[in-house]
């Protein structure tokens, strides 16, 4: 029983508003989100405004003082800080807490650690905890006397279940992990290079953690492929998807192109973890289009946008064509589905607004097509087949010299059988 008690973790939360940030509150009510996520309590919150952060504890001596009254009249046993912390400031507020402390950066790794399914989200995973660790050890190697269990103590990902790793073991198996992603990032890399051959365009979901990257994937699978197992996995949560999904999209009119579902974002995502997962988002940076999913119910959806956006242009992410989905705006007084420029009110979990979404994708990606009409002799009925396949053909007439079709075509297949065409 003793045992089970000490996995009942409940965090005081701890946030510093440097020079009055625009998202400071934002950022603390994402931190008590985040804890949550891992199966924390929060019990209470506490924020100190400072011009810049307290180099030796984080947070100045007074609010130590606070914290600790905190701790012992809410029987807390963690505190959670909203930005990473150095090793010093862990080992620091450790010795004076007496009790564990860990920072926003390992809650999120602990999230991701927890959600990784494939072999490739786990690797990368793995390499951030490490990288994180290494020079926390020593603090990190305190708290274990401490008290165990719980986020942030044990590093499952790893596959060791302490933390007792001198500094050589850990560098030796980031190098072996390090080389074991590499190898499934080149198998990666040789699929898309694949696709790319295929000239099919290639559509990416991006956006914040939990703004309905799957559900909108799922709803567009639903609409044009029969197939249930094609369907990727959803769930109001944080962070429900970190594996890159692709999925091939048959439209009606033999058009079509593929669809991938990256890892949400989130503020202050561990550089770390980006580093790590950069093999994942070099799906989105080949894209034809991106389409930026929106949690429009959400009061803070703009700042989330910013997020994005400036998470994307951390990871060299430019000057792609973006489409914004507004989802969830069922939520809202909008009356859906409506189409502003760039912009699709929809709700994906309704399936309302997604026939608009496809055809301002259409729109966007389909532009090298050539509308025409062909006479195609009879001994050539095999470019016949190849066009019905893979053109979009609207009108068919047996005349005596042989087939004639009125048809939309890709502008490379109009090139190739350019000697048919008679108007």
């Amino acid at each position: 029983m003793k045992e089970l008690e000490t996995l009942v973790q409940k965090a005081v939360l701890v946030g510093v508003n440097v020079k009055s940030q625009e998202d400071f509150e934002y950022s603390m009510e994402e931190l008590a989100n985040l804890t949550e996520a891992c199966g924390i309590e929060v019990v209470a919150t506490l924020t100190q405004n400072l011009p810049k952060v307290n180099n030796s504890h984080y947070i100045g001596t007074g609010k130590i003082t606070e914290v600790s009254s905190l701790l012992e009249a809410m029987e807390g046993n963690l505190v959670i800080f909203n930005d990473e912390l150095s090793p010093s400031q862990i080992r620091n507020l450790e010795k004076d807490l007496q009790c564990k402390v860990i920072d926003r950066t390992i809650l999120i790794l602990d999230i991701f650690a927890q959600r990784a399914k494939t072999r490739e989200a786990q690797l990368q995973v793995e390499v951030a905890q490490l990288k994180y660790m290494l020079p926390r050890l020593v603090g990190l190697r305190e708290s274990l006397g401490r008290q165990s269990g719980g986020v942030g103590t044990h590093n499952r990902g790893a596959g060791e279940t302490k933390l007792e790793l001198d500094r050589r073991r850990i560098e030796e198996k980031i190098t072996a992990l390090s080389k074991e992603l590499e190898e499934v990032v080149a198998h990666r890399q040789t699929q898309r290079k694949q696709r790319k051959k295929q000239g099919m365009p290639v559509v990416s979901l991006v956006g914040y953690t939990n703004a309905g990257k799957s559900t909108i994937m799922n709803a567009l699978m639903e609409q044009y492929s029969q197939s249930q197992d094609k369907q990727v996995f959803e769930k109001d949560m944080l962070f429900a998807t970190l594996e890159t999904s692709v999925r091939h999209v048959p439209l009606p009119n033999n058009k079509s192109f593929l669809l991938t579902d990256t890892v949400g974002f989130v503020s202050k995502l561990p550089h770390h973890l980006i580093k790590a997962f950069r093999s994942t988002l070099e799906e989105v940076a080949e894209a034809d289009l991106l389409i930026h999913v929106v949690d429009y119910h959400n009061p803070e959806y703009e700042r989330l946008i910013e997020i994005t956006n400036a998470t994307l242009k951390d990871i060299g992410i430019e000057n792609i064509p973006t489409l914004y989905a507004y989802n969830k705006a069922d939520l809202t007084d909008k009356v859906i589905p409506e189409v502003q420029k760039d912009i699709v009110y929809l709700a994906a979990k309704p399936r309302i607004g997604m026939q608009e979404l496809t055809d301002e994708i259409a729109k966007r990606i389909f532009t090298d097509y050539v509308q025409c009409e062909m006479l195609i002799p009879y001994d050539q009925g095999n470019i016949v087949s190849y066009l019905n396949e893979h053109a979009n053909i609207t009108e068919t007439a047996y005349e005596e010299e042989g087939t004639k079709l009125v048809l939309e075509l890709k502008a490379s297949d109009y090139a190739k059988y350019e000697q048919f065409v008679v108007k």
